[in-house]
């Protein structure tokens, strides 16, 4: 490489032409500007650090001027005055601001909260952060982000017509700052001026099949003209009325056919807390079938083309409106069996136990969950006696009559 040597002009740096080979314009001590065969120019500074000679890069030219290498210069030199490398400190600093972006920062905050939720729930939330908030947030720095690029994430979601998904975003965007407002990463959060922001629906529950529907859904759920196994599942989420995703994540590991005990991990239910599920005699035979399809796998309900994946989510849902032609959701039938069950007589803390509600006070979930196991295990026999009765349209005990008989 070629060199020039002589103070250098502002003039010189801007019409110094490329050449065939490398070649490099010094300013003095050490300070070099090199030049490119296809016209780039990068600023250099050549320096001996602990009997080593080495070269530090300062930037290129024309966004770091003459004035601004120069004073980069005397800064790196200053460094190597205290003892330090200024190589290593330039590579600590950009390691610390690749650290400081967003993305990392809502790994360590989803690290720290996914401990207390469940694993399906954890995978949600990140789903949502990397599909939505990533794509735009996560190579900025922390402190970089402004209200108006959360707004645009936002507005983005909401274009889309995914109100609620948009309402979680933000929720979850917030999260993460007031997590690195909480570690030191920052020290504001630009979530906090989006109140209301997000246009809003009306709510709407999840769609329960009404009462006079019942006996009639039960028997055309017997003649299901689809894939077996979403027959069986749907059977199944009626007789055991747990949440749909409970019953998509279910393991032949968890439940016991001998004990009539179906024990769902704390890891796959909302409230993060073991759930026992007392299996009737219908469930019991309901499950003998099931194993034979799918006994071989450790799901009991495996995708249709791949048995390592969870049946789909939109399964159970599609079947009960588009197959058989109901006005419902699989998670409905939670509401069906509590709205029976209250009706009915049974003990309002047993049927909350039974629907795995959270229960506030931990000494009294402990409690409830020994407690009531015995008077669950009856409720969900009768349970299934009652909509066995509604199906065949036999005599059952009558609402209001089961618990007092």
């Amino acid at each position: 490489m070629n060199e020039l040597s002589g103070k250098l002009s502002a003039v010189q740096v801007k019409q110094a032409k490329s050449k065939s080979r490398p070649y490099k314009l010094t300013d003095g001590k050490g300070l070099n500007l090199e030049i490119r065969p296809n016209g780039s120019k990068y600023w250099r500074l050549s320096y001996r650090y602990q009997q080593k000679q080495k070269t530090l890069a300062l930037g290129v030219y024309p966004v770091v001027t003459l004035a601004q290498a120069r004073s980069k210069s005397l800064n790196a030199k200053r460094m190597i005055q205290d003892g330090d490398d200024p190589a290593i400190i330039k590579r600590q600093e950009k390691a610390l601001k690749v650290k400081s972006t967003f993305l990392p920062i809502a790994e360590e905050w989803h690290e720290k909260e996914s401990g207390r939720w469940s694993k399906d729930h954890a995978e949600r939330v990140w789903w949502t952060i990397k599909a939505d908030a990533l794509p735009y947030l996560g190579d900025m720095p922390i402190n970089d982000i402004k209200t108006r690029d959360v707004l645009h994430v936002v507005k983005m979601i909401e274009d889309r017509g995914a109100l609620d998904v948009a309402s979680r975003v933000k929720q979850r965007i917030s999260s993460v700052f007031r997590y690195a407002i909480q570690t030191g990463y920052t020290e504001q959060n630009p979530v906090d001026a989006l109140k209301d922001v997000i246009r809003t629906r009306k709510v709407q529950h999840r769609k329960s099949l009404k009462f006079e529907e019942l006996p009639v859904f039960l028997n055309e759920l017997d003649n299901y003209p689809g894939y077996l196994l979403t027959r069986y599942a749907l059977q199944l989420i009626v007789y055991t009325f747990v949440r749909p995703g409970e019953l998509r994540s279910a393991e032949w590991k968890d439940i016991d056919l001998e004990k009539a005990v179906w024990r769902i991990p704390a890891e796959k239910m909302k409230m993060n807390e073991e759930h026992i599920v007392p299996l009737s005699k219908q469930a019991i035979v309901l499950l003998g079938k099931i194993h034979q399809l799918s006994g071989s796998y450790d799901l009991v309900f495996p995708g249709s083309h791949n048995y390592r994946k969870l049946m789909s989510e939109n399964t159970l849902t599609y079947a009960i409106r588009k197959r058989l032609g109901f006005d419902a959701t699989a998670h409905g039938f939670r509401t069906t069996a509590s709205t029976i069950l209250n009706e009915s007589g049974f003990r309002v803390d047993v049927i909350e136990r039974q629907l795995a509600h959270g229960e506030r006070n931990k000494v009294r979930a402990a409690y409830n969950r020994s407690q009531y196991l015995a008077e669950r295990t009856d409720m969900m026999q009768w349970y299934s006696d009652y909509l066995d009765g509604l199906k065949v349209g036999s005599n059952v005990v009558p609402i209001n009559k089961a618990v007092n008989n």
